[in-house]
């Protein structure tokens, strides 16, 4: 039995089927995103599978955007249940979008290491929330992100997409 606290994906959306971050995806990543001790980071860790590599010993740039852009929202939506004094799942759930996602890549990424994502919220938690995201191979940092997120009425996105497909 695992002593780590259930992770913010299984508190606020345990039915979630996001590929990268869903705990029912049935062969997602499902990153598993905690409040760091010090109140301020959220953190994930996550080994890439091999069907994940890019150039040969490398991870592929495409699943490192991945990693940052869910481990980011959550950061977000995290961030958003603490402002309103809630915990993460209580009523009405809280949903963000991606607005945008700016990633540096500063280093390869080695396969076969654990990589360490660690975000935080820079200036006010607000509709539009702007995160900070790096990802560290070991002691190197490989990965430098600035994102921004929306928080979104989910049913009202639902309906926006349904009348942009013409359903």
């Amino acid at each position: 039995m695992s002593s780590e606290p259930a992770s913010l994906q299984h508190l606020a959306a345990p039915d979630g089927s996001c590929y990268g971050c869903g705990p029912q995806h049935p062969s997602g990543l499902r990153i598993a995103s905690h409040w760091h001790e010090d109140g301020i980071h959220v953190v994930a860790r996550h080994t890439p599978r091999e069907e994940f590599i890019g150039w040969p010993g490398l991870v592929y740039g495409g699943l490192l955007a991945m990693l940052v852009d869910c481990h980011s929202n959550w950061t977000a939506m995290a961030a958003h249940y603490r402002a309103q004094g809630r915990e993460p799942g209580s009523e009405p759930a809280i949903h963000c979008v991606t607005a945008h996602l700016g990633l540096d890549y500063l280093r390869p990424t080695p396969m076969g290491q654990e990589l360490l994502l660690e975000a935080r919220v820079e200036g006010e938690v607000g509709r539009k929330t702007r995160v900070l995201c790096e990802i560290h191979a070991g002691d190197v940092l490989t990965v430098r992100a600035d994102s921004l997120f929306v928080m979104v009425d989910i049913a009202r996105l639902g309906e926006q997409a349904q009348r942009a497909t013409g359903g």
